[in-house]
């Protein structure tokens, strides 16, 4: 041991300190195996189990810092150098907690969303049903869902996530969203009387859903550049490998988006039903024989 001290050339304070900080290094790293030792043992719940295993990092790294700090930087007994280091090490060791703590500043300051609003962030649609100081809670919509309709979930995003990842609001400012949809029907059929039929029951069963859109729009154009020519329902006609698709667009409350669609296409159904000359269409491949193509070349 002597040799290597000579070797290295290490100060008996030097050499002082380096024992001291290998000691200080092993008591808490042993003592916080122990903990999570104990943590593991006597808390089943999982969620409280992982709380008690973060305190108990940050309690480790705080002490690392402060103890560890005192021996090496000269001074450090002061009062003022001691809170500095500590509020480092703090700093480092709650760097997620004080993420969360920046981020429900911003949600309760600047208000993106409140408890009631549809959002998405991250990938995760859901209505907010809760906001806590490090995290807010949603109720899951959509995933293997159709239509965005709630799957029951219920998850907890830290408040970070609202400053971190692009936010989106079903309802903020403009409470309403454009929904569309497609009706394929085949070459055969007759597709102004189909998009006539559809315009028809379109303006039955959605013009009361969007009442409120003008008043809306009037609402959220003092706020935001939100401008929109045509609110009215609207059928919009092109042609795909298997038929015409005509499509409808309208406007509709998010959480009424699937009870509206059912009740266009009950609609849609009974009314081609109706119709022999209307047809939906599907993919087909169609084949043509060797007289019908020198029949279809005379003609």
């Amino acid at each position: 041991m002597q040799s290597l001290v000579e070797y290295l050339k290490l100060s008996p304070d030097t050499l002082n300190k380096l024992v001291l900080t290998a000691g200080i290094l092993i008591v808490l790293t042993l003592a916080r195996f122990i903990g999570n030792f104990i943590v593991r043992k006597r808390i089943p719940d999982d969620m409280k189990a992982y709380h008690w295993r973060r305190a108990i990092l940050y309690i480790y790294t705080f002490l690392l810092f402060l103890l560890i700090g005192s021996i090496w930087i000269k001074g450090l007994r002061s009062l003022t150098t001691i809170v500095g280091l500590a509020s480092a090490g703090i700093a480092i060791a709650l760097h997620d907690t004080i993420a969360n703590l920046a981020g429900w500043v911003f949600i309760v300051s600047r208000k993106p969303f409140k408890v009631g609003d549809r959002i998405e962030v991250d990938k995760i649609i859901g209505d907010v049903i809760d906001i806590r100081v490090l995290q807010f809670s949603v109720v899951e919509c959509g995933n293997w869902v159709d239509a965005e309709q709630s799957t029951g979930r219920i998850i907890h995003i830290p408040n970070s996530k609202a400053m971190q990842q692009p936010l989106a609001n079903y309802q903020i400012g403009f409470e309403y969203i454009w929904n569309e949809i497609p009706v394929l029907i085949t070459f055969e059929s007759d597709w102004k009387k189909a998009k006539k039929i559809l315009e028809t029951l379109t303006e039955e069963n959605v013009m009361k859903l969007s009442e409120g859109a003008q008043q809306q729009i009037r609402k959220a154009a003092k706020k935001y550049f939100i401008q929109y020519n045509k609110l009215t329902p609207i059928v919009y006609t092109t042609v795909k490998d298997s038929g015409v698709m005509l499509t409808i667009r309208y406007m509709v409350n998010p959480r009424q988006r699937r009870s509206s669609e059912h009740q266009i296409w009950e609609a849609i159904l009974d009314a081609f039903y109706r119709e022999k000359d209307i047809s939906l269409a599907y993919p087909t491949t169609r084949f043509f024989t060797e007289k019908q193509h020198e029949e279809s070349e005379k003609q």
